[in-house]
This record gives structure tokens, sequence and C-alpha cells, in this order.
């Protein structure tokens, strides 16, 4: 396997602890964002997105980090995804969580201190801290987003929420949010983002 990624992609960093706390391999390839290579001819072939991360598998090539979650969970590590309607269906809201919600908050507001993204910020911590009110309400029932054990709904989820100070978004508020990314934190083979 290869995975097209770059250190600091949140994105990246799914698949990277993910691919980590299952026990997986895979080829790390850094895409180099800062001169614009995940918008060259070479690599739109694999992503026409022009986005990372990208992991290719043999004849596959998937260029979502929560599609990539769930083929790997899949054809490597079925106990990280449930296979009941209920369960899979709870995995797929939040993964959606993760693409919507976290992204248009949480990773937006941290790319734009980051890197400078043009957005409006007030909305998009705003909407980072609707994100995480959420989490932390679902959170102070459960250990888990979904079930008793971590799955990929947790992976997809965890980066950006641990990475909310770079958002300039405080964690305090969330109590249940913050005990659950020490679970995250806690799991064996568990792997930092650098």
């Amino acid at each position: 396997m290869k995975l097209y990624d770059h250190p600091v992609s949140g994105n990246g960093y799914k698949v990277r602890l993910f691919l980590a706390l299952a026990g997986l391999a895979a080829e790390r390839i850094t895409v180099d964002v800062a001169v614009r290579a995940h918008k060259a001819s070479d690599f739109l072939v694999l992503n026409p997105r022009g986005q990372i991360p990208v992991l290719v598998d043999g004849e596959t090539v998937l260029f979502d980090s929560q599609a990539i979650l769930v083929y790997l969970a899949a054809r490597h590590a079925p106990d990280w995804l449930p296979t009941d309607p209920r369960g899979l269906g709870e995995v797929t809201q939040w993964l959606a969580f993760a693409a919507k919600e976290i992204a248009v908050g949480l990773q937006a507001a941290r790319l734009h201190f980051l890197i400078g993204t043009p957005i409006d910020i007030v909305a998009a911590q705003a909407e980072a801290r609707r994100a995480l009110a959420i989490l932390e309400t679902w959170l102070s029932a459960r250990d888990w987003l979904v079930g008793t054990r971590p799955t990929v709904a947790d992976i997809a989820c965890f980066p950006y929420v641990a990475l909310a100070p770079e958002a300039r978004v405080a964690l305090d508020p969330y109590a249940a949010v913050g005990r659950w990314i020490a679970r995250i934190r806690a799991l064996p083979a568990f792997e930092p983002m650098l």
C-alpha cells in the first residue's frame, strides 16, 4: 500500500493513525502542498479533486479520508467497522459529521491560522464550537461514538477535534470530549500526529 499525504494534514493523520492502530504498513509519500504538488497533473491522475490523502492498494485508489478508513477497516481490520445495519448506519453518520461539521468548523479554522486560508474565521470558529457541543452531549453518555469500542467513526473525528487549539478553539469547556481524546491517545499503538 502507498499513502500520499503531508505530515500536517489532519485528513492524512486520520489514515496514518488508523494504519498504526490496526497494525498495517503503508509506504508514505509526502505530497509537497507548499509547491502545489497536489494540483500537478500526475497527482490529479490519482485524485481529480487535487487533495490529500490518497491511498493506493494494488488496483484500488481512494481519495477521501473517510472512504479510506472504511476500506482499510473492511479489508484489514473488521473490528473497527460494525457490519450490523444499526452500527454501520451510526458509523456512517459520524463519518458525515467529520466531513461536514468538523471540516467546516475546526478544519477550516485550523487551516486559516496555519496557512492563512481566507475564510470567515468568526463563522468557522462558531461552527467548531457547535460541533464540539454536539460531541460533548453525545460523549457525556458513552465512551465511544458508536457502540462499546472505538470504530473508524472515532478515528475520523479525532484529529481536528484534538487539534482544536490550533484553530484557536479551547477544549476546556468540553470535559467529555477531553476524556474521549484521552481514551484515544491511550489506545495501544496510538501514534501522535508528528
